[in-house]
């Protein structure tokens, strides 16, 4: 599993032009599955995001100090499969590397499950569909997480 974290001040995702879902402060999780990934990479990736140290302590914002499971801080999880698109042929982007649909929702699924045990304000946006994400990063602060690596 591949993911992309952004520590945000608040972010939103309109889901379809019709449905919007808003966080608070914490992170905003995007994350992305491919064919070898198991629940063993979700468990271990969502363990990783409550739990990395990138909020400042005290407002020291020379020192990551806290998790969002420490600010109590909240989660919007937005499923990108394109985080293992290959751009490294051609010019358009080989998606060969996602997981199928039904499989990668699966895990999706999974990540969230294992996500909400932490009893944190988890929000979602929802597989294969068209969103708008909207957010504002904090510091900015942005890191990528690989299962594999």
């Amino acid at each position: 599993m591949r993911a992309v974290i952004q520590r945000v001040n608040k972010a939103k995702v309109v889901i379809n032009n019709t449905e919007s879902r808003e966080i608070s402060r914490g992170i905003v999780v995007f994350v992305a599955i491919t064919h070898t990934d198991t629940e063993k990479d979700a468990k271990w990736l969502s363990d990783k995001c409550v739990n990395l140290r990138i909020f400042p302590k005290d407002n020291n914002e020379d020192k990551f100090d806290k998790s969002v499971l420490d600010i109590k801080g909240d989660i919007l999880v937005i499923s990108q499969f394109t985080l293992y698109g290959d751009c490294n042929k051609g010019r358009r982007p080989d998606f060969i590397n996602s997981a199928k649909p039904e499989y990668a929702e699966l895990l999706y699924e999974s990540f969230i499950k294992f996500l909400k045990e932490y009893g944190l304000n988890i929000i979602t946006g929802k597989f294969k569909t068209h969103m708008d994400v909207e957010l504002h990063n904090d510091g900015p602060v942005t890191l990528i997480i690989d299962t594999k690596s």
